[in-house]
């Protein structure tokens, strides 16, 4: 595990962003998990780099026209609709 903590108010942060309730218990599980995940990082760190460059490969398709949805079959099941979009959550 990583020397380095996580927090508390960090994983606050990012549940309140993630609009997640965690309870105390979920906070301090998460921390701990958090300060693993970035000790892996850490690890990926050592890993020497390779001193060969790649052979560039066309990776593109042709752009072949298909059918696709009708705009009513897109928004089918869409939770909510406006004026033919979809609509989503208001972003402050």
């Amino acid at each position: 595990m990583s020397d380095a903590s996580v927090d508390p108010e960090e994983v606050r942060h990012v549940a309140d962003l993630a609009r997640v309730a965690l309870d105390d218990e979920e906070v301090a599980r998460f921390a701990e998990q958090f300060a693993e995940i970035l000790a892996y990082f850490d690890t990926l760190d050592e890993v020497p780099e390779v001193d060969r460059e790649r052979e560039l490969v066309n990776v593109m398709r042709p752009d072949d026209p298909r059918d696709c949805l009708t705009q009513e079959e897109a928004l089918a099941n869409a939770p909510e609709t406006e004026d033919g979009y979809f609509k989503g959550p208001r972003v402050s």
